[in-house]
């Protein structure tokens, strides 16, 4: 079965820590709320403890239009999705020699948070030597759920053709659509949660040699994938697209739906393979934050060792969208030796829908 190979990240340069963030939320939200000190408690209620940006704080102190936004989102999104995509292929953590840029071929580009026609991907093409015949795979709209869905489309693609490298390059600037006019209490959860993220992940399948690439001893290989939306949710979570550039949609009811929604549909996704999620020992799921963690617990009796990995990442680096799970899915690669284990990634996004890929751990040959 193809196997995910290799991943490298690329967290921006500007750090902030939770305390700052917090102190310049209650400047900009005060006026509007007259329990602004409570309602300030989600900051640190929510565990992050720093975020990434591509900008410092005083960005934020100013107005920005949709179109310089736009523009700076583009430029970003080259610059560190090209440096992604370098450490993904010369990561010596993961590989015995570097990849080539030119042995790709298909090039997955995820991401929700600007918009760029010839897609980002094309334009990094220009920067790194592709072959020019790679097959280009933009997808935009899916939020959250982006890496772990496009992390399922690779594995699909390399079950297709089972020589192909393939690469997946989740690039998230939330930061950038920050609107500093917009006193709902979406953005002002927002703020506490969300930062910018970059991530790819090399995908080989079955006959790519592998084992001439790989410089660890199991890899995680792929097993099956589901999609799953829910009808008539699209409330739940997404943009406002207006003016002035993307407005958050985030519905206070996620834990809730997680908790009711989620568990039948993972159920029905295992016991298509004879499982329940007693055999599958490793959790690897994208933080969209505390609740929505604490919600997998109890919705699928996660033992709270399971999301540590993920809990490291939502306190380090905040909710980075679709790159998010692909930083926790790094984690796992270096920590799991044993072979014949199980994992399922999981994440959930705009639809409201959830993408679930089961993986198992199998010797590099």
């Amino acid at each position: 079965m193809p196997k995910v190979v290799s991943v490298g990240i690329c967290p921006p340069p500007h750090v902030l820590n939770q305390d700052t963030v917090v102190e310049f939320a209650k400047e900009l939200f005060s006026d509007a709320y007259r329990d602004i000190n409570r309602l300030l408690q989600v900051f640190e209620n929510g565990q992050v403890e720093k975020r990434h940006f591509v900008n410092d704080m005083a960005w934020f102190r100013q107005d920005h239009s949709f179109e310089e936004r736009n523009d700076t989102y583009i430029e970003q999104a080259k610059q560190l999705g090209a440096k992604a995509i370098e450490t993904c292929l010369m990561n010596q953590a993961f590989l015995r020699r570097p990849v080539e840029a030119g042995e790709i071929d298909a090039f997955f580009f995820i991401s929700s948070t600007g918009i760029a026609t010839p897609s980002v991907d094309a334009r990094i093409m220009n920067m790194l030597p592709f072959s020019p015949h790679a097959k280009r795979i933009p997808i935009w709209g899916l939020g959250c759920a982006g890496g772990a869905a496009g992390l399922s489309r690779a594995f699909e693609y390399c079950r297709a053709f089972p020589a192909a490298k393939v690469l997946v390059l989740a690039v998230e600037l939330c930061s950038l659509t920050f609107q500093r006019n917009d006193l709902s209490k979406s953005n002002l959860i927002g703020t506490s949660l969300f930062a910018d993220g970059v991530a790819a992940v090399l995908v080989a399948g079955d006959e790519a040699d592998v084992a001439a690439l790989s410089a660890l001893p199991v890899l995680p290989a792929y097993m099956d994938s589901q999609s799953t939306l829910m009808p008539d949710s699209e409330g739940v979570m997404g943009w406002d697209v207006k003016s002035n550039g993307l407005y958050v949609v985030f519905s206070k009811d996620i834990p809730a739906i997680i908790r009711g929604w989620l568990r039948p549909n993972v159920e029905s996704f295992l016991e298509r393979h004879g499982l329940a999620m007693t055999d599958v020992p490793h959790f690897i799921a994208h933080p969209g934050g505390k609740k929505v963690l604490e919600a997998y617990q109890a919705a699928l009796g996660v033992r709270p060792e399971q999301t540590g990995i993920s809990f490291d990442v939502l306190r380090e680096y905040g909710n980075m969208s679709s790159a998010t799970v692909l930083y926790v899915l790094e984690r796992y690669m270096q920590q799991v030796k044993q072979a014949g284990e199980a994992g399922i990634v999981a994440a959930l996004g705009p639809g409201f829908s959830s993408e679930l890929i089961l993986v198992r751990w199998e010797e590099v040959r």
